[in-house]
């Protein structure tokens, strides 16, 4: 490693990252972005979250990402820096086998069969070396092969064979994808190939996981058995007309959603899509967790430096409607402009952020009484907002306090501190949250994940200085103003929740 890279650019903390946004950018690594340098634009621009997509590339690739984000921190460790990393599970893969002479033509209203037989297909069947899908199947179910474009009725089927119409009729190639929507299939969301990559996940130490093909809560329960008590959290993909159906089970279950919209336009009509994005987005903002809208949000710019009309309008919906994250996929990972894409996400962010309007959706709150270990947050945010308080703070070991300020969706900045880097990273992706590893303002600097001082060695008094020495720093507040602070005394004591409300001056 260039020493270069652990030396910070700028000596003054409070110009990087660049301006505070409340909605967080999760940008995708690939080609166009995977070396230190794309990768320390894409941060400068804005971008809080890098995805890692296990659907391409190897081990060993991912592994130089990995590393050069975690240099990335070391270098603005100044501006107390804390990235996060979501790697991205690639799910079963349902896919026909091969055609004799190359693509076929399937006509509207013609039989097509598809089965087990170990032999090339042709334009009246093919196989399809899945049992599970031919042992869920029943006559009058859907079946869409390539993303869609071709659409098969069941008339009849068996435990090796479907006989089907084709009702929507196209161009066929082999090995093209397979998709289900009518059934709930008997196959786990978690194949050998993503065991593979859980483990090799969890010896990165990233700080979530993106589960694919969920079609209930089971699923994640499986991927947690998997993780154990590591401090990895799991992001639930909503791609699937049954997780859909079965939305409260999965939300409980998972630590967060992301509306992967892509494969959700697939197995549901187009039209669908985002009334159901709302909808996820709306109960994920009442439960308070994290929700990240995603897929072709900016498309255009993969070839194009500018977005189209739609697109930014379809990013500025997002955000109104209260996403943590908005996510880019093939613009910053294969794209020729993924700078100028982050650079445009930002801008829209920053756009809708400092709308009347956008303040007005924010300040909507659910009813009811919170539980008492949550009575503190709203509370503290209330008081912010009767003293005209310039930021508000917690400290947090786990997290959990951090996410229930982010729900409440204050109309100024929140600092969390807290004594675990695995922490701090994990809560970039939480709406309105800037989080901040406690060894980085004491000087200390942590190489390995996971390497954390304990709160209760640190004083409330040593608290309320770090708080605002991170203020000051990032140039948060002037002095004379108030800062709102809560948190739990004595700092060792166990959490969940809040029992310290304070009153700061700077």
């Amino acid at each position: 490693m260039s020493s270069a890279r652990s030396t910070p650019l700028e000596s003054d903390p409070s110009r990087y990252p660049g301006p505070f946004s409340k909605t967080k950018i999760i940008a995708t690594v690939g080609p166009s972005s995977e070396s230190f340098e794309a990768l320390e634009e894409l941060w400068l621009a804005g971008a809080d979250v890098f995805r890692v997509n296990m659907s391409h590339g190897t081990h060993e690739g991912h592994r130089r990402v990995i590393n050069n984000i975690r240099e990335l921190e070391k270098k603005y460790v100044m501006s107390f820096c804390s990235i996060g990393i979501l790697l991205d599970l690639q799910g079963p893969k349902l896919r026909i086998g091969r055609f004799e002479d190359g693509p076929v033509m399937l006509e509207k209203g013609k039989n097509f069969r598809l089965d087990m037989k170990d032999k090339r297909g042709d334009v009246n069947r093919v196989k399809m070396p899945h049992p599970e899908i031919f042992e869920a199947l029943q006559p009058g179910a859907n079946l869409l092969l390539d993303d869609g474009k071709i659409r098969l009725k069941v008339t009849k089927c068996g435990t090796d064979f479907a006989e089907t119409t084709v009702m929507v009729g196209g161009k066929l190639s082999e090995r093209k994808g397979v998709n289900v929507p009518d059934v709930t299939l008997p196959i786990s969301a978690l194949t050998e190939k993503d065991k593979e990559d859980v483990a090799f996940g969890l010896e990165q130490k990233v700080d979530w996981m993106a589960l694919s093909f969920v079609q209930q809560a089971g699923d994640i329960q499986e991927l947690r058995n998997v993780i154990g008590d590591r401090s990895v959290k799991i992001m639930a993909k909503i791609e699937k007309p049954q997780a859909v159906a079965d939305l409260k089970a999965v939300v409980n279950a998972a630590d967060a959603v992301m509306v992967a919209r892509g494969d959700l336009g697939v197995e549901l009509s187009a039209h669908e899509v985002p009334v159901i994005q709302k909808r996820i987005v709306s109960h994920l903002r009442k439960v308070g967790k994290p929700v990240v809208v995603a897929t072709q949000m900016l498309e255009s710019m993969i070839s194009t430096p500018v977005p189209t009309r739609a697109e930014a309008s379809d990013v500025a919906n997002a955000i109104y409607d209260g996403a943590d994250a908005v996510m880019l996929s093939g613009e910053s990972a294969a794209g020729k402009y993924p700078i100028e894409a982050v650079k445009t996400m930002e801008a829209i962010i920053s756009e809708v952020e400092k709308s009347k309007e956008y303040a007005n959706r924010m300040r909507v709150r659910d009813e009811g009484k919170p539980e008492r270990k949550d009575a503190m947050i709203p509370a503290a945010s209330a008081l912010a907002l009767s003293v005209n308080a310039s930021v508000l703070i917690c400290f947090t070991r786990r997290g959990y306090n951090g996410q229930r300020f982010s729900h409440e969706r204050a109309a100024i900045p929140i600092i969390a501190l807290s004594n675990r880097q695995s922490t701090a990273r994990m809560l970039q992706l939480s709406w309105g949250i800037y989080p901040v590893y406690t060894a980085c303002v004491r000087g200390v600097q942590d190489a390995e994940h996971g390497i954390d001082e304990g709160f209760e060695n640190i004083s409330i008094d040593e608290i309320v200085d770090l708080a605002k020495d991170v203020v000051t720093k990032k140039k948060l507040s002037n002095k004379g103003e108030l800062l709102v602070m809560t948190g739990f005394h004595p700092t060792g004591a166990p959490g969940p929740g809040a029992n310290l409300l304070k009153l700061l001056q700077l």
